[in-house]
Parts: C-alpha cells; structure tokens; sequence
C-alpha cells in the first residue's frame, strides 16, 4: 500500500523540513482511509517561499525567450520520464479511474507544454508602434499560483509553464486534497533545471496559507481557479495591494441540442461528457437544453446511456467513473440532488445515496433530472458532481435566452447540422468557450470565461499575456 509522508515545503530549490508544523491526512476518497499525511502551511512559510521568488526574480526575468523555451523543453523531457508517477498519485488521492488518470488528466501535462512553447516561438515581446513609441513585454514579478484539485495537472501546467515562459518567479498552494501530485511536479521541475527560487511551493488551506499568498506585499500577481466563492476572497485578499488578478473559476454550462442534429450522438456524448471525472468539472454540460419536439427521445437516449454508465474502483480497468474527491463534496451533491427533487424535477435515473454495494467512498449515482425548470437550485448552481438536468425550448430565441440565465459563463455547447445556425447560436452565447457538434479546443486556445466564471484567459498566448506587464517606452523622434 503506498503511503506517502510529505512533512516538507519546496523553498528556494529545496525540500525544507516541516515536521513541526500541523499534519493533514490525504485521503483515498474510493476507500476512505489515508493514503499520506503532508505538512500544513502559514504566514511564517509564505514568508520565506516570497522571499526566495523576489530574490531570484532579477536574474530569471532578465534570460531569454531562447533559454527559457529550453527550460520548458527540458521539463516536457522529464514530465514524459515521470508521467505515470504522476497519474499514480492522482489516482490514488483524486479518485480518477486508471483510463482517466494514465490518460487525460495527465495528457494535459505534455499538451500545454506543446502549446506553451509554440506561443513562445511566436510572441513579440517587442514591438515599434505605427506612432514610433517602443512597447515592450515584461514578466510581472512575484506570482501566487492557487490550483484545484479537480484537473490538478492540468491546472498546474497552466498557471507554473506560462509564468515560467514569461520570466517570472512563484509560489504555488495545490489544493490540499490532492497535493501529492504537485509535489511531484516540484520534483521535475528541479530535476530539469528550474533554479533556485524560481518556483516553490507550500500546502496548506486557502483561509490561511492562500490568504497570506493573496495579501503579500511581494506578490505582483495572483492567479487562481477553483469555486466563484474562493476566487472572490482572492480578489479581496488582493485588492489592497492592487495586485493583478486572474481567476478561472464555475460553470453551469448549457448544451443546446436542436431537433436537426444526430440526435442520438449528441445526447449519448452530452450524458457521457456530463459524468466524465465524476462531474467535477468546471466546464462540464450541466444542463441540456433539447428542442421540445424531440424531447422525450432525448429523454430515452439519455437513460439507457446512463444506464450503460458504471461506477467503479479508480484501480480497475475500465470506462467508469470513480467517487467524488471527499466528504464535503459528497454531501453537497446530495443536498443539491435532494433540492432538485424537493423543487418538483423527475428523477430520470439516478437520485439520493451511493450505487448499490458500495459502502465505503464517496460514490454517487450518476443522475439525470428531466422536466426542469432553469429557476430550480439544480439549473442554477454548480453541483459538481455527475447531475445532469434536462430542459425542454420551443424556438431558437427561447434556447438562447434560457442558455445565457445565469451567473456563470464559462463554456456552452451547440449541436445542430445547419452550420449557419450552429454560428448564429455561437455567437450570442454569453461563454468564453463555445464547443459545436462535440469538437472541443485545442492547446493553446484561450481557457476562461465570462461573468462569474472569471477574469483573465489561460493557454497559449493568452494565457502568457497574463504574466506580463506592457511598458511603454517613447523616444525623441526624428524631425523632418
């Protein structure tokens, strides 16, 4: 049985023993036993991990874009080196299934390095305005760097490669439910050449070691993603220093299914993306708007998809889903499926409680709520947890209407054959990310989206552009 004691902090190129700190167990959500402890973070540690990021700040701001595409090559060679240790350690303390942890939620380790690097080869750091004034891109300077624990890798790589692309130095706080997997990427980020003090990193939880991140008066930025609550705090934490913020945060994303579409793969492939990693995802098709014609079809597509949708051990092979990442997360999807219920929707499949034969770990039944009204707590809030709710639209206007009610806007999905209407819908969409007939972006694509799903774009060129200041420099013309 692997069990892991991590009672350290990464500061300044080093492993710096905790021991005398507060412990957390990290636990298996699919067995509910400790799979780890690690040391808890405060103020004191924030202190020396800014500390050693504002002191190799000058001298890694001032390399080369030649030298810091080498530094992300040498790290894309030692994650490829190390990526199934990685995938374990996910596994293990998210709770993703083998086929999801050795595949997507690792896979994005390499793909945004790709992205990142071809950003690299493209980006003008410096350019002579038409009106003569040089403007030049500079890297920001100290950055917090807070992830999640739904798509840790992922988050990690979006937030670490573009501030390291940019010139900048960091401190990151993982999520503290899923830490062990960061601090293996703090490994091979020292194995492939990363100096000292350029990136560290520290545990611990958000009201305390995320806080004292956000308020440092030695932090330039702060970049963030987890719930729309969180992110607020951040940006509060921040505002008095007048830090910049960048925040990806919920979804309650709408998939559009008009009656002209392939009907059966555009239910089938909304169902299964909607239960993929347990519904823990930010952008995730939580609810599916069908055009009323074809709406009881898509009612019976959608159950005897899910019906076709297991739940099982992450350790199996195997195309089901695992538990949700712990206890807290369990109970609140069952508050929300037991609102749905109280509120008047029909449960489709699914409902309260844990599949059957399944005692121990966070297991949910993958549920599916038809005949919802978007006023309900199920339409509206983010569950996150594999709770799909279904709602019926007239006309086009209507679906639109629907789509755009809410507080969120982070993605929306639009399936239709009539490409003309698939672009028409696509662009009144109120969404950072609008995904037609089941394509999805590519790396190096802008990530975030509009309302209270964030501030600020990650991936590729955007998200480098998060980690730069724009200087202007105006210099004596030549007269005629």
């Amino acid at each position: 049985m692997t069990f892991w004691k991590r009672h350290e902090f990464f500061i300044n190129g080093d492993w710096v023993d905790a021991s005398d700190a507060k412990s957390m167990d990290v636990i298996n959500p699919a067995t509910e036993q400790p799979i780890g402890s690690i040391a808890m973070g405060d103020a004191k540690t924030i202190d020396a991990a800014v500390a050693a990021a504002k002191a190799a700040f000058p001298s890694f701001s001032r390399t080369t874009v030649a030298e810091r595409k080498e530094l992300l090559r040498s790290i894309l060679s030692v994650y490829r080196q190390r990526r199934d240790e990685v995938a374990h350690a996910i596994q293990l303390e998210l709770g993703a299934p083998r086929h999801l942890a050795y595949g997507a939620q690792t896979a994005v380790g390499e793909g945004h390095l790709d992205g990142f690097l071809q950003a690299l080869g493209t980006f003008e750091f410096e350019e002579t305005l038409l009106n003569g004034d040089l403007v030049i891109r500079e890297p920001i300077g100290v950055c917090g760097l807070i992830t999640p624990w739904n798509w840790p890798i992922n988050q990690i790589a979006l937030k670490v490669l573009p501030a390291l692309a940019a010139g900048c130095t960091m401190v990151l706080k993982p999520s503290e439910f899923t830490p062990f997997n960061a601090m293996l990427y703090a490994e091979i980020l020292a194995e492939a050449g990363v100096p000292k003090g350029v990136f560290n990193l520290v545990n611990g939880e958000g009201p305390e070691v995320g806080a004292a991140l956000s308020r440092h008066p030695d932090v330039a930025m702060m970049s963030f993603t987890g719930s729309s609550r969180a992110g607020a705090a951040v940006s509060r934490d921040a505002a008095e220093g007048a830090k910049k913020v960048a925040l990806e945060l919920g979804g309650k994303s709408p998939n559009l299914v008009f009656a002209d579409s392939d009907l059966s793969g555009a239910v089938k492939r909304g169902v299964r993306h909607m239960f993929n990693n347990t519904g823990q995802s930010c952008n995730a098709p939580s609810r599916m708007l069908v055009e009323r014609s074809v709406y009881d079809e898509a009612k019976e597509i959608a159950l005897k998809t899910a019906q076709q949708q297991q739940v099982g051990d992450p350790d199996e092979a195997g195309r089901h889903i695992g538990p949700l990442v712990n206890h807290i997360q369990f109970d609140r999807v069952q508050e929300l499926i037991k609102a749905g219920m109280d509120e008047g929707a029909t449960v489709l499949i699914g409902g309260l409680g844990k599949p059957d034969g399944m005692n121990e770990g966070y297991f949910v039944k993958p549920t599916i709520f038809v005949d919802v009204d978007n006023e309900m707590r199920v339409a509206r809030e983010e569950i996150f947890g594999p709770v799909l709710c279904m709602i019926p639209f007239d006309e086009e206007d209507e679906a639109i209407s629907i789509a755009n009610d809410t507080e969120y806007g982070l993605a929306a999905y639009v399936q239709t054959e009539d490409q003309d209407r698939a672009m028409r819908v696509a662009r009144q969409l109120r969404a950072g990310m609008v995904h037609i007939n089941g394509s999805d972006i590519e790396y190096g694509t802008p990530f975030g989206g509009y309302k209270k799903s964030g501030v600020g774009r990650e991936g590729g060129t955007f998200g480098l552009e998060e980690f730069l200041e724009v200087k202007a420099i105006a210099r004596p013309k030549e007269t005629a």
